[in-house]
């Protein structure tokens, strides 16, 4: 395999686990390649812990396969490492105690990088100290830290950032950025549709076990054919949609089932602008006498996000 950007480093085709009688994962097929940050996204429940099981080897998929840098996930883990919820440690040693006590456990071959690891996360300093003095970011970062001693080319992350505080989880989210620009590649599962769209550049979005949606950020989370939606809020909803559809500057546009922000007065209006921007559809309404409120870009929540595909399944 060539190790040029872009090339694929893993490889799910046609996975299917089940659990007895239940599907836990349905016919799941997508690709990460070489320098992406990968963002997994998908309510809690959805799969995607079951999915990283099986990438990491700890579980056999029932159906399908999963190839981890050109082999198959089982037939070894060298290259990759990673971790499914935050790995226990223990509490009464150092957080450098921990780290070479997995080390050893890995039996791997030349000494551990273990100052560099801990430079990398940020607790340099603080390796010395006992692990339950460590904030639960901290202890994400030593997690993180755990994965890196392995020296991998994929990092594979379930829910970094999961029971954080908002300074926890700008650390974790910045070490990220930062690992994937030293030249990591990194497959990111979320709940959290804002922290998929800071951190990466491809997403596969997952339900109830089954792909709803993969491609880019701008493909999956905005309008039709990755073009941005906006909320529009005007003073006349139904001259303005009446000019909407007869202008040639918007590929959708349609009455928003809730009333606009706080604070303002008249109707919302969801739309998808094309390829011109947002600045003809406002001089189009104002031309018609429609009175522009506000003019903002639509951020779908991840319910909003899964209503809508779900909804376009066939």
């Amino acid at each position: 395999m060539g190790t040029h950007r872009g090339a694929s480093v893993l490889e799910v085709r046609g996975f299917t686990k089940k659990f007895g009688d239940l599907v836990a994962v349905d016919s799941l097929s997508f690709e990460v390649r070489r320098g992406d940050v990968y963002g997994f996204l998908g309510p809690n429940g959805s799969g995607k812990s079951t999915t990283i099981r099986a990438v990491l080897g700890l579980v056999e998929p029932t159906e399908g396969e999963i190839r981890l840098l050109g082999r198959s996930a089982g037939g070894g883990r060298e290259g990759v490492a990673g971790f499914v919820d935050t790995p226990g440690f223990y509490d009464y040693l150092s957080a450098r105690d921990n780290l070479k006590v997995l080390a050893a456990a890995d039996r791997r071959k030349g000494k551990p990088p273990m100052a560099r690891v801990l430079k990398t996360v940020g607790l340099l300093g603080r390796e010395r100290d006992k692990v339950k003095t460590y904030s639960t970011g901290m202890k994400q970062r030593l997690a993180i830290a755990s994965a890196l001693l392995r020296e991998p080319e994929v990092l594979i992350l379930d829910e970094p950032t999961n029971g954080l505080d908002p300074g926890g989880m700008r650390d974790v989210r910045a070490l990220v950025r930062r690992l994937n620009e030293d030249g990591l590649t990194i497959f990111l599962s979320s709940h959290l549709l804002a922290e998929v769209e800071q951190l990466c550049n491809r997403v596969a979005v997952i339900g109830h076990g089954r792909l709803l949606a993969e491609g880019t950020i701008a493909e999956v989370v905005g309008g039709e054919n990755g073009r941005p939606g906006f909320r529009l809020v005007v003073d006349d909803a139904k001259s303005a949609l009446r000019i909407l559809q007869d202008g040639a500057h918007v590929s959708g546009a349609s009455l928003a089932d809730a009333g606009p922000p706080d604070g303002l007065e008249g109707q919302e209006i969801r739309l998808v602008v094309g390829q011109e921007g947002p600045g003809p559809v406002v001089r189009e309404l104002v031309a018609g006498g429609v009175a522009v409120l506000a003019l903002v870009p639509a951020r779908p929540s991840l319910e909003d996000l899964f209503l809508k595909l779900t909804e376009e399944r066939p």
